[in-house]
């Protein structure tokens, strides 16, 4: 089985986003015990079909055989809500049920597995779930105890005598689907990302100092906590300055899309924000990420209909703690529109701390070409001689000039089946068929500083752009 993996990482070389070709290749991992890539392979797999329900059952079992049961019961219970006809989710769950000893949710969600595909009937499973009978009423369908069900398929339940897992982290309560987003403690941490020096002293002080002496914070009776508003291109790396933040502090992160929050019932997209509020809440220290925060924090002005204005009121609620304590919860949002934002959000005790994060300098995209070098087969390489020649390129415009220089190469690897090293020539040439991305943010971007500037929010742009002294 090695050799097949390392005959398919090769392909997903010249493939990256193939989901077939990444499910194989996670599946194989997991045969081998490689749990860290296969959860990165489905974590790719759920970036392009975030509803692909085989990828997030993946993420389920790597959370299972990592030791974190009530997490993996949360993705499971999540896939069901979602695609009730998941046979294999049952299955799952009844696992984990054997696992925490509990027999008769354990037979009540492996019977509905088989009944939906008999194929998967499992002898292991069945001679440990012998003469077992469930309890009249004491489970749903989803073999939990009773309790309130959001309108996102989320659950609460009413009893709950165990508060948390083996991580430490809630049982119900605030569960939502992790299927999808990133909750944790993440290992990456500032000297994991190339570059941003500038930007990395500046949340040391406006963030990390503050969180690592919060006792002196407290003597002058000030909370520790709040909101950071990080703006800038699309691709510069917001969300891995942000993960790599709670790395440096230790803390839990948890990030969040739109598609975590919306909900097609009236209210459930603000018992959804709610959620995660208490989520983080119960996990602090924490970092609560929210990408793409303009499509959650729309100016009300923009908005026409009550469900988008009811949301966002909502989400102000949230910062403000008004109903509970946000202390030790770091709320981070990214966007490349900060035009777009509600004027509230950015009121002081919200998102009053601005960091604008520019595309990296030629030190920064040097210091981004080694550590992106160190996991591809490299010959000779001159990371300044690169960065010379890639001048306004983001980080995900350097991910794709390593891309198009293996898609040059892969031809002849497939052809002797040998692996040829990349070299500075092949990715010079690269280069040069990539074009910046970040020109077209900074043209718009332009256009709001010159003439939408009066508070100054926009200095760092003009700075940047050299028309203004800094």
């Amino acid at each position: 089985m090695p050799q097949n993996l390392d005959a398919l990482r090769l392909a997903l070389q010249h493939s990256p986003d193939n989901a077939p070709l990444l499910m194989l290749f996670a599946e194989g991992c997991l045969d081998e015990g490689l749990l860290e890539e296969a959860e990165q392979s489905f974590q790719r797999v759920l970036k392009e079909d975030p509803a692909h329900a085989e990828a997030r059952l993946g993420l389920a079992r790597v959370a299972l055989l990592n030791g974190k049961t009530s997490q993996a019961a949360v993705r499971a219970e999540q896939i069901i809500s979602d695609t009730p006809t998941c046979a294999a989710a049952y299955l799952l769950l009844a696992r984990i049920h054997i696992t925490e000893g509990d027999l008769p949710k354990a037979k009540a969600m492996y019977d509905k597995g088989v009944a939906l595909n008999s194929s998967l009937a499992d002898p292991g499973i069945e001679k440990d779930l012998h003469s077992v009978k469930p309890a009249a009423g004491d489970s749903d369908t989803s073999g939990r105890k009773r309790g309130a069900m959001t309108s996102s398929g989320s659950f609460i339940e009413s009893v709950q005598e165990d508060s948390a897992d083996d991580d430490g982290h809630p049982r119900g309560g605030a569960a939502f689907d992790l299927g999808v987003a990133d909750f944790g403690k993440p290992q990456l941490n500032f000297s994991g990302v190339g570059g941003m020096e500038a930007l990395k002293e500046e949340i040391r002080m406006k963030i990390i100092y503050p969180l690592q002496h919060a006792e002196l914070f407290k003597a002058y009776d000030k909370k520790v906590g709040g909101g950071v508003l990080l703006y800038g291109p699309p691709g510069v790396g917001k969300t891995l300055i942000s993960k790599a933040t709670a790395g440096e502090i230790k803390a839990n992160f948890i990030a969040l899309g739109l598609h975590q929050i919306l909900d097609m019932w009236i209210g459930g997209s603000e018992k959804n924000m709610h959620e995660v509020f208490e989520l983080a809440r119960q996990n602090a220290p924490s970092i609560l990420f929210f990408d793409e925060i303009d499509a959650l924090a729309a100016d009300r002005r923009d908005l026409r209909q009550s469900a988008g204005r009811n949301l966002i009121n909502a989400f102000l609620t949230e910062m403000d703690g008004s109903e509970s304590s946000n202390d030790g919860v770091l709320i981070i949002g990214a966007t490349n529109a900060p035009w777009h934002i509600d004027p509230a959000f950015r009121r002081p005790g919200r998102f009053d701390r601005t960091l604008f994060v520019p595309p990296p300098d030629e030190a920064g995209r040097a210091a981004i070409i080694e550590v992106m070098a160190q996991k591809k087969p490299i010959g000779e390489l001159d990371p300044r001689a690169l960065a010379k020649k890639t001048e306004g390129f983001s980080g995900a415009d350097l991910k794709a000039v390593f891309d198009i220089a293996v898609e040059d190469v892969m031809n002849e690897v497939m052809r002797t089946g040998k692996v040829i090293p990349l070299t500075t020539k092949d990715l010079i040439k690269a280069a040069g068929r990539h074009k910046a991305t970040t020109k077209a943010w900074f043209e718009s971007a332009k256009n709001y500083a010159m003439y939408s500037n009066q508070s100054g929010f926009y200095d760092d742009v003009l700075k940047h752009l050299g028309l203004m002294k800094r």
